[in-house]
């Protein structure tokens, strides 16, 4: 079973959905946790599961698409922890929306959020995990980055940027004894998941997110359970990679 006794988490997009799973799933494993979120309203909820199980959080808002608030999140950590060990990227957001008609703030935002934020977050946190002498960091990316779907190009492509991200800076830190991995997740029954759902239902597009083999949406423990894997010592010879927890989904 993973072990993060003592650890420092930052997770962002931690108030609900996935984000919160995970938050919680590395509390469990001992972790100390990071709530970072947009809407102020969702955090205290996620701190107070935290608290439950004998941990510590701090909670602080962020945009991951504003530089500065994302340096004062990674502040706020160093201030009240004194080190970071740990940064789980899963703040992200997705529109579904054919290209010809995609606005330009509609394709920025899908980036910025997805893509950009990922990088702000990781370039921001890494001099702080090679100073606690190592780490790990879990960018959370998506089925989409792999299939297409009918008003999806934003985010398949903002996510197979996050893939290809997570390669190449996995190249570049493993000599600061850093791993660094994505999960793709396939359908998960959150809240964004059944927006998105729902907006393809109302065009007439095909379920291409349920016609995997096992037959269902996924939970956000089971990204959790993913997510603790990859963030502990039972990965330690994994990086560079991209787990789909997806119930089979990027196979079609």
């Amino acid at each position: 079973m993973a072990d993060l006794t003592s650890k420092i988490a930052i997770v962002t997009g931690a108030g609900q959905g996935i984000g919160k799973a995970i938050a919680i799933r590395l509390a469990q494993a001992g972790a100390n946790i990071v709530v970072a979120e947009l809407e102020p309203d969702r955090i205290a909820d996620t701190i107070n599961e935290i608290q439950k199980l004998g941990r510590k959080a701090i909670g602080v808002t962020v945009d991951v698409r504003n530089r500065q608030q994302v340096e004062t999140m990674v502040a706020s950590a160093i201030e009240t922890f004194g080190t970071i060990d740990l940064l789980i990227n899963n703040a992200g957001t997705d529109i579904v929306c054919d290209l010809v008609d995609l606005t330009d703030e509609q394709w920025d935002l899908q980036l910025d959020v997805n893509l950009k934020g990922t990088f702000y977050c990781c370039r921001a946190v890494l001099p702080e995990i090679i100073k606690a002498g190592g780490g790990a960091i879990v960018n959370i990316a998506s089925a989409a980055g792999y299939i297409s779907y009918p008003g999806g190009t934003a985010y398949s492509a903002a996510k197979a940027g996050v893939m290809a991200l997570t390669r190449s800076l996995a190249g570049e830190v493993g000599r600061h004894n850093i791993r660094v991995n994505a999960i793709a997740p396939g359908p998960i029954d959150t809240p964004l998941a059944r927006s998105v759902m729902q907006n393809m239902a109302n065009r007439d597009d095909p379920a291409v997110f349920t016609n995997g083999p096992i037959r269902r949406m996924g939970r956000p423990e089971e990204i959790a359970n993913a997510v603790a894997f990859l963030a502990s010592d039972e990965s330690s010879f994994v990086t560079g990679d991209t787990l789909s927890v997806s119930g089979g989904t990027h196979m079609h």
